[in-house]
């Protein structure tokens, strides 16, 4: 008998896991685009994703600067917003991205950094209530989009999204962020309509005045 409501418990727990991974999937769909088809806006936001023992970009994180340095050399966006983690000295993905994009061509007046985006909620809360952005293209990959798409979008800042999925990445490594974003993604729930959290905020910052 106990094992039996074990086992329905586990069900339900997964089921639910999946039901909030397919939620943010149909959301995200419609805001869904190609870097050549997606709408011009003034912002791309860039998510942070890692970096290596060494203080370098993940093949992740060059991916989603890459892109996003695409689309401002596209005329798509005028402004790229880098949002990483930077809580410990010896650690700063905004930094980081910035090497990147300037290492790209890209200009030092075209990037804008947030040292708070810890999470991706943070970042969507910041991008509004920091840099007064009302709009903006999402830059990261498949597997994190639909999660980026419908935090921003239910934070208030009206985003549509671009995949960055240049690099080969191994299938191991595919595995794990999808199954990462099951639990995610009911955080994301949770978060959006219930618990609400404020991240570190500060002094705002409107990358246009």
């Amino acid at each position: 008998m106990i094992l039996k409501i074990l086992l329905v418990i586990a069900f339900l727990g997964i089921l639910i896991l999946f039901v909030s991974r397919l939620v943010t999937g149909l959301y995200a769909g419609s805001k869904t685009y190609t870097a050549a088809t997606v709408p011009s806006h003034r912002v791309a936001i860039v998510f942070g994703a890692g970096l290596w023992r060494n203080g370098t970009a993940t093949p992740v994180l060059y991916d989603r600067v890459k892109t996003a340095a695409n689309l401002f050399f596209a005329g798509k966006v005028e402004k790229l917003l880098m949002s990483g983690d930077n809580r410990f000295v010896d650690y700063n993905e905004p930094a980081v991205m910035r090497q990147v994009a300037l290492s790209l061509g890209v200009p030092e007046q075209a990037i804008v950094l947030d040292y708070a985006g810890r999470r991706t909620y943070d970042t969507c809360y910041r991008a509004k209530a920091i840099f007064g952005l009302k709009d903006a293209i999402l830059v990261t990959q498949a597997f994190h989009l639909p999660r980026a798409i419908f935090l921003c979008n239910h934070l208030g800042v009206d985003s549509v999204g671009v995949k960055t999925d240049q690099g080969v990445y191994r299938k191991s490594a595919r595995l794990y962020w999808n199954l990462r974003e099951l639990p995610a993604a009911l955080v994301a729930l949770w978060e959006v309509y219930l618990s609400h959290p404020v991240p570190v905020l500060g002094d705002p910052e409107p990358i246009f005045p």
